[in-house]
């Protein structure tokens, strides 16, 4: 469908074109009117045409190795998309569904040459959709890798937590049991000898003290445990996430492999065709030499 010059006047990348250029522009490019849900292309696609959004608005998304659907971004009037496969001749980098009815201007490579050449202005506008999508898909990237469970907990420790985590520790080595021993024996020895009698039999501030001890150490371990509940849940995630990556990546090589399986069969059946047709159908006996 061809489109007017008027409509590419609202649109940033047609901007500093004048009107001749944009008349000129507007008998090369096409018009599409995709309805909403329409499927422009799939991720590994090849792809030959840029699109810009003149109404409307369309989604762009990638499957990640989860399988999760990952949304890159919704595009609206005025913006560009599809121009990475148009520029370097590579295969559609995402998905682009048509979210509501929309209108579509095409542009191949031809008529981005014609652009480029009547205003080189457009490229930067061009160079800037680009780097916007680059910095959406590193946002992306720096959120869903798989997370290291020591390092993302260790970002979010508290004084309190750490505290916890080295009296949870200490508490349960054998420096800790000896110190206790000697403390406990020292203080027996002390009370019982007739060196010095702060704390007589059945020795009441000892047991206080050792009370408030185990108080005091039960509280920082079951602070350390819940920390350490947090990371197992975390650990969990990662582990089922790696789990299904792992069980896609051989779904993915079955498939690989029945493809290969089917183009050997193919290849056999053209070979078997190939030397079955060239064998005469009644061959000659060779005659035999008589005696």
């Amino acid at each position: 469908m061809p489109v007017s010059a008027d409509s590419l006047v609202d649109i940033p990348l047609f901007a500093f074109l004048d009107e001749e250029e944009r008349g000129i522009l507007a008998d090369m490019v096409d018009l599409e009117s995709p309805g909403a849900g329409t499927l422009l292309f799939r991720a590994g696609e090849p792809g030959d045409a840029m699109f810009v959004v003149r109404s409307g608005a369309v989604e762009l998304s990638v499957v990640d190795n989860v399988g999760q659907k990952i949304v890159l971004s919704v595009v609206t009037p005025g913006d560009v998309f599809g121009e990475l496969s148009l520029l370097d001749g590579g295969a559609r980098t995402a998905t682009a569904v048509a979210v509501e009815a929309c209108e579509l201007i095409v542009l191949d490579r031809e008529d981005l040459t014609v652009l480029f050449r009547k205003q080189p202005e457009a490229a930067l506008h061009l160079l800037a959709a680009m780097g916007k999508m680059t910095r959406q898909a590193d946002e992306l990237l720096r959120t869903r890798v798989s997370r290291n469970v020591n390092e993302e907990l260790a970002e979010k420790l508290t004084l309190v937590e750490k505290v916890a985590d080295w009296i949870a520790w200490f508490s349960g080595s054998m420096p800790f049991l000896a110190l206790n021993a000697v403390w406990f024996g020292t203080w027996i020895l002390l009370n019982t000898t007739g060196i010095t009698r702060f704390d007589r039999y059945p020795f009441g501030l000892l047991t206080m003290i050792v009370s408030l001890e185990a108080i005091f150490l039960s509280i920082f371990v079951l602070v350390s445990q819940n920390r350490q509940a947090a990371k197992d849940r975390v650990r969990a995630d990662v582990e089922y996430e790696i789990n299904v990556k792992a069980e896609l990546e051989v779904a993915h090589l079955h498939d690989k492999t029945d493809r290969l399986r089917e183009d050997m069969l193919d290849r056999f059946a053209k070979l078997e065709r190939l030397l079955g047709g060239g064998r005469p159908s009644n061959p000659t006996p060779r005659p035999t030499r008589s005696e």
